[in-house]
């Protein structure tokens, strides 16, 4: 028997809360840039240096991504955009029968 491992729930007030959860980041955030190396630290350890380095190697990461001294960065808005836009509500533990 198949599970579904992720359910997506479509809800505007869960999706408020996230969005509301996400924009904290920013407040916090002391610079007006996201650098990659230290987006593990910025997102509390929801992603990683390795998985935005691939994903901009896909072109689907932040938009706007600039390098300086070899190290790559973003602005705080784009990266939080990009986790807006990446976001959704899912429970694991509400398998069904696929």
């Amino acid at each position: 028997m198949r599970y579904k491992v992720k359910e997506v729930v479509e809800s505007d007030a869960e999706m408020a809360e996230i969005e509301k959860l996400i924009d904290s980041l920013a407040d916090k955030w002391p610079s007006p840039v996201v650098a990659r190396r230290s987006v593990s630290v910025f997102t509390g350890g929801l992603y990683s240096t390795k998985f935005l380095a691939n994903e901009d190697c896909k072109g689907s990461g932040p938009k706007g991504g600039f390098t300086v001294g070899g190290s790559k960065a973003y602005s705080v808005e784009s990266f939080i955009a990009w986790m807006k836009n990446r976001a959704s509500v899912s429970w694991a533990s509400r398998r069904k029968p696929a």
